[in-house]
């Protein structure tokens, strides 16, 4: 209950502006249309009403549909959850152990990183999510990993309605009467018929629902695998590539030493119920957390630390040779540039013939990195 209160008593009325992004415009069109088609056929084409199954049905695509909405407005307006502004370990010694944030005049807790788009550093980041145009962290990775479970079960449910809509039609139209082996229609067929007919528009309209769930279901199904990977080693994303950077340090350097993950509980049922519980609200406070023996409760921030030292001596400088606009998508810089554009929303770097730039990692068209200007760096993305 606590959790629903959260929801519809914002914290602030500006939380509302997170609706007015291309994000969530694009995913609640999706849900809309797709919600929308799969009630309208299933109440006017494909499976009426006054049968059992037909009832079912309909309860099933209204619950779907709740469901995925609940999720998603939860994991968008309750928030990861930030670090509170000028916030510092109880222990003035484990200052050493931290990266002190500039911009919320704090201390990075364990865990927690800061988020331009935010503005704030958040707690257990995982990733900025544009699609509900917040991040996703520590108090709404729940609710957002639902959303990534539902939207694709909900998307094939309403997949189906499509498809055999379409099929009982076109039957009805183009064979029944002329074909010589007959079909059993007998569940699609009506007594009175809909009054209102399925006729191209309609058609059109459900085959582009079709479409947009089906692509739905690829998209945001991959994407709820690779979450429920993570959360099964009790990492995020940004955890994951620190854990690479670390190996590649320690192999770069030939240490004799092993990286181990410090929140990983060594049980899978243990590093799920990091995230979901009974009552919706994940285990800790956000700013301390359980580690594996052997661990504190800096490993990971003291790696970052190493991390950031190593980066200035191990980045490679360039010279830039030609103009950039900061184009999300560079038109002129060639066809393969233009589709293989991260698919972030790092700002992209204004470059001009002569600056350098540091780069810290790259694809194979793009550089992420620093531009240097005045002994200072601006990160970004670079093309």
């Amino acid at each position: 209950m606590g959790t629903f209160c959260s929801v519809i008593k914002f914290e602030n009325l500006q939380e509302l502006k997170r609706l007015c992004h291309w994000g969530p415009i694009i995913a609640l069109g999706v849900i809309a249309i797709c919600s929308t088609m799969a009630m309208i056929d299933s109440v006017l084409w494909y499976w009426p009403l006054h049968t059992t199954g037909g009832s079912v049905n309909f309860i099933m695509l209204i619950n779907w549909t709740v469901m995925i909405l609940y999720n998603y407005f939860n994991a968008m307006f309750v928030g990861p959850g930030f670090v509170p502004l000028g916030w510092k370990p109880e222990i003035s010694q484990d200052t050493m152990y931290l990266q002190y944030c500039k911009v919320c005049q704090a201390y990075k807790a364990p865990r927690s990183h800061h988020c331009r788009k935010c503005n704030r550093c958040v707690m257990k980041m995982d990733h900025h999510c544009p699609w509900i145009n917040n991040c996703c962290g520590y108090q709404n990775h729940a609710s957002f990993t639902l959303f990534l479970l539902l939207a694709p079960l909900g998307c094939i449910h309403a997949a189906f309605i499509f498809v055999m809509t379409m099929y009982t039609q076109l039957y009805h139209r183009l064979s029944f009467g002329w074909n010589t082996v007959k079909i059993d229609m007998s569940a699609a067929r009506r007594d009175p018929l809909p009054i209102v007919p399925f006729g191209l528009a309609a058609f059109a309209t459900t085959l582009f629902a079709l479409g947009l769930a089906l692509g739905t279901t690829i998209a945001v199904g991959m994407l709820f695998f690779i979450q429920m990977k993570i959360i099964l080693r009790n990492k995020t994303s940004i955890e994951s590539w620190i854990e690479e950077k670390a190996k590649d340090r320690i192999q770069y350097y030939q240490l004799d030493e092993v990286f181990v993950f410090p929140y990983d509980m060594g049980s899978r049922w243990r590093n799920f119920k990091q995230v979901f519980t009974w009552s919706g609200v994940p285990e800790g406070d956000g700013l301390e957390w359980p580690v594996r023996e052997g661990c504190h409760q800096y490993s990971l921030t003291i790696e970052q630390l190493k991390q950031k030292a190593d980066k200035r001596v191990r980045s490679v400088r360039y010279k830039v040779i030609e103009d950039y606009s900061g184009a999300c998508c560079p038109l002129n810089k060639g066809i393969k540039t233009f589709f293989t554009s991260p698919c972030t929303e790092e700002p992209r770097i204004q470059l001009q013939k002569g600056e350098f730039i540091l780069a810290t990692r790259g694809l194979r068209y793009w550089l992420y990195g620093d531009k240097i200007l005045d002994d200072s760096f601006i990160e970004g993305v670079l093309v």
